[in-house]
């Protein structure tokens, strides 16, 4: 395939605009778990506190995604999209010159979810410009936008060292505001896609929605949970330094956003069935073991092979997704809400359970029972899957 056939397929200029869009939004939503650890030493949180504090964005924008996604289908994306960037600057300035207590920290992640429900806007702008043979690279390249996880963990430590982490929720309304004006200026919506509607109440009925849900539960939530976890966990377990926790975290994250589309290619050529059964398996054995909190070294081992393993995941799921709703496109961002949701828990529950019982090897083992539950909900979906798919095989790749 040759890039010019590509760039004359669709409108090169929103698909530029929805992977600066959806960049800058997943660092923008990743900002508080950057920054958790300067913000929780300020303020002198508990363990409980300082897992829901980095949690709250991460369910406040699963829930945003599905009216994002509704408002994207009656109003068009790119003016919802141009919505949800002013709407994120409200968190910004508050974080940047009035946050100074947990509440309002908490408030601050509630309205940061609107940077997370750019999944909803920026990937339906850019997917309804390019035909179906070109579907897959649109999306590769709008969806790289995930990487933004990892610039907020690499860089908003080291700039929080210097200029204070109210500064770093000051110095973020830049690149907001530069990427505002680009999408503003060249971003456009399929006018042949215009007046497209998802029927959310009919798919919300799909019970194989619902396993799906579950698988992405523990795979995406696994992964945006730790992503955002990571940083406070490595200071309170292992005594790291604030930017070295940051540079970590960032390591990890990376794993899970690289190896997203290989477990995707994997997929495609065994089947989602058996790569997610596999990595499930693969996501137990390591959370097990980090249960044990070992040493750092092989600490920091074990949760670049469990990201890593879980973004694979990522890429099967989504895999799976499209065998079995490959016409209903508001399926993924179903998927990717509930997803969300898992992203809340982990968090969550690793802190409350460390405030608990005095251990966040205990967060640890709940996710890996969680896990170990989905893998059995996998394998009784497997059997039904093969007489109800049709033609669709779970199994192999789509022939």
């Amino acid at each position: 395939m040759r890039l010019r056939e590509f760039a004359r397929a669709g409108h090169w200029p929103t698909l530029a605009c929805a992977f600066l869009y959806f960049d800058l939004s997943f660092m923008l939503w990743m900002l508080l778990g950057a920054l958790g650890v300067f913000i929780a030493q300020e303020f002198g949180l508990s363990p409980s506190q300082k897992g829901l504090l980095v949690a709250v964005p991460v369910l406040s924008g699963a829930v945003l995604r599905l009216v994002m996604g509704v408002a994207s289908d009656r109003w068009g994306a790119r003016r919802v999209g141009m919505a949800g960037m002013l709407l994120t600057a409200l968190p910004l300035v508050w974080g940047g010159w009035a946050m100074s207590r947990f509440v309002e920290g908490l408030g601050v992640g509630a309205l940061l979810g609107v940077a997370g429900a750019s999944f909803a806007v920026a990937l339906p702008l850019a997917s309804r410009w390019y035909p179906p043979r070109y579907q897959g690279l649109a999306m590769g390249i709008a969806g790289a936008g995930n990487s933004g996880t990892v610039l907020a963990a690499l860089f908003a430590p080291r700039l929080a060292e210097h200029i204070g982490w109210h500064g770093v929720f000051q110095l973020a309304l830049v690149p907001l505001l530069l990427v505002f004006c680009c999408f503003t200026l060249f971003a456009r919506d399929n006018p042949g896609q215009a007046g497209h509607r998802t029927a959310y109440r009919q798919l919300l009925r799909e019970s194989d929605l619902w396993r799906l849900n579950l698988f992405y539960t523990i795979t995406f939530g696994g992964f945006v949970g730790l992503a955002s976890f990571l940083p406070i966990f490595f200071c309170d377990q292992y005594g790291c330094s604030r930017v070295a926790a940051g540079t970590w975290a960032a390591a990890c994250v990376f794993a899970g956003s690289f190896l997203r589309p290989f477990g995707g290619s994997l997929a495609d050529r065994f089947g989602g069935v058996r790569v997610l059964r596999v990595l499930y398996i693969v996501v137990i054995a390591l959370v097990m073991a980090l249960a044990n909190l070992p040493a750092f070294p092989h600490a920091l081992t074990l949760l670049v092979l469990t990201t890593g393993s879980l973004g694979m995941g990522n890429g099967a799921v989504f895999q799976l997704v499209g065998q079995r709703f490959h016409r209903e496109v508001g399926a993924t961002g179903i998927v990717g809400a509930c997803g969300g949701v898992g992203g809340f828990l982990l968090p969550s529950s690793l802190g409350l359970l460390k405030e608990v019982g005095g251990s966040y090897g205990l967060g640890f083992v709940a996710f890996a029972v969680a896990a170990t539950g989905a893998a059995v909900a996998l394998a009784i979906a497997q059997r039904e899957w093969q007489q109800t798919w049709g033609g669709l095989r779970t199994e192999a790749a789509p022939g």
